[in-house]
């Protein structure tokens, strides 16, 4: 296993960075204060060829996972709730399309997406079906040649903004399946913007599906776990460079402070407390970084990776948490401040405690793995 870099995915990791510190984090406190679906920067992600990074042509560039991550990483370096906006796009929102949309649909829905032109959004959880995904109750009757969608879903990313929503729902006693669910169509509405804590700027609201007519079934019907599966491991992977981009944020302007700092005639960095931490969060971010890498490489190799990227995800997220809280230790009472981004990175970095799968239920995933 080599980790080094190739010239390739050095260019795609220096372009995106450029992106995120030129136009993604100076945008990042007022989107924070002012949520809003981030129209603007989302569309520069679709011209930069973000949203068609893991498809092959003539969709998108068909990049490697590795390519793929280090543009995460750094939208995320820029601002968690751009990213997660953005990733929702470029994976979930429009895998379903590329792999079982008819001509019609990839040429009228799947392009566009790929370029910026429409938003792309997943539809899972549910009030009382999170991690338990069997537990969903929204169903899809066949009402002739169509499917007819009834339930509510909820905490669903970029609902406010979506064109197109994929819907997984029952479409049999023992049946879980995916369908295309348009902007407009009758019985769809969507509901409360849900306040959070962080990740702002990644609106999330309620969605509801009175008898609501669906523009295809994708695939088979009773394939909807299988599906999931195919992409599982590439979403935690996703959500492991997510936390390392906000958590490098916040290390790189800790350091920067713990350097800056004068306190009884010196740099408060030569302090052995502060040293401590420092090293602590910089052990973290590369293991995590370290895992991220060895789970992305078994998934170009072809070998079996979801117990891999499920330990990933754990330890990525769960690290990135450690970073940003030891980053607002350093910085004290700069850190519980609005006026300095470590709160925000602090907030914004249980978002992927959560999202692809709770710490918890990963744990459950790893210990079955071990088996």
């Amino acid at each position: 296993m080599n980790f080094a870099l190739t010239e390739e995915q050095t260019a795609i990791r220096d372009t995106f960075h450029r992106f995120a510190a030129s136009e993604v984090r100076p945008t990042a406190a007022d989107l924070d204060t002012n949520p809003r679906f981030p129209s603007e920067l989302f569309k520069r992600a679709g011209e930069m060829g973000f949203f068609g990074m893991r498809y092959p042509e003539p969709f998108g560039s068909g990049l490697d996972v590795q390519s793929y991550l280090l543009a995460v990483e750094e939208l995320s370096w820029g601002n968690l709730a751009v990213a997660a906006a953005c990733t929702m796009q470029s994976l979930m929102g429009t895998w379903f399309l590329h792999r079982f949309g008819s001509d019609d649909v990839q040429q009228r829905l799947l392009v566009p997406a790929l370029r910026g032109d429409l938003v792309a959004t997943i539809c899972m959880t549910e009030p009382d079906a999170g991690s338990d995904l069997g537990a969903i109750t929204t169903r899809a009757e066949r009402d002739g040649d169509r499917w007819l969608i009834s339930g509510s879903k909820t905490f669903i990313t970029s609902a406010p903004a979506a064109d197109f929503f994929t819907v997984f729902a029952r479409t049999g006693e023992r049946e879980l399946s995916w369908l295309l669910v348009e902007k407009g169509a009758a019985g769809l509405k969507v509901g409360r913007d849900i306040k959070k804590m962080g990740v702002k700027a990644s609106l999330t609201a309620e969605v509801f599906f009175d008898r609501t007519p669906a523009t295809c079934l994708f695939g088979e019907p009773g394939m909807g776990m299988g599906c999931l599966r195919e992409i599982l491991a590439e979403i935690r992977l996703m959500t492991a460079a997510l936390a390392l981009g906000v958590a490098r944020a916040a290390f790189e302007d800790a350091r920067a402070y713990a350097d800056e700092r004068q306190q009884f005639g010196r740099p408060i960095r030569k302090f052995q407390a502060v040293g401590h931490h420092l090293a602590e969060m910089a052990v973290d971010l590369q293991a995590a970084r370290q895992l991220v890498q060895w789970a992305a490489w078994r998934s170009e190799q072809g070998l079996e990776n979801a117990t891999e990227a499920s330990m990933a995800k754990l330890f990525a997220s769960e690290a990135g948490h450690r970073v940003c809280d030891r980053a607002a230790r350093i910085l004290a009472s700069y850190g519980y401040a609005t006026d300095h981004p470590i709160e925000r990175y602090l907030r914004d970095i249980r978002f992927t405690l959560i999202g692809g799968g709770t710490s918890e239920i990963l744990r459950v995933n790893i210990a079955k793995g071990l088996f």
